[in-house]
């Protein structure tokens, strides 16, 4: 590699919007984000709430499709 020409790489403060703080390495000092895994839908299971619909059911309702069965 050659010398003087990478940044440094020092432990880095983020903040996030929820109020949790940790610390990781980058190439600046502090850091502030929107979502951590304290805080993202994903990670805390509030994102199983909402019920999902397949693509295949989504078609049939969309065009009036009954699976087959006679109305």
């Amino acid at each position: 590699m050659k010398a003087n020409i990478h940044p440094d790489y020092v432990d880095t403060k983020v903040t996030c919007i929820c109020g949790n703080e940790f610390t990781v390495k980058s190439t600046v000092k502090e850091l502030h984000v929107e979502v951590c895994d304290k805080c993202h839908p994903f990670y805390t299971g509030v994102q199983g709430a909402t019920k999902k619909t397949g693509r295949v059911e989504k078609f049939n309702r969309k065009y009036g499709l009954n699976n087959g069965k006679e109305a």
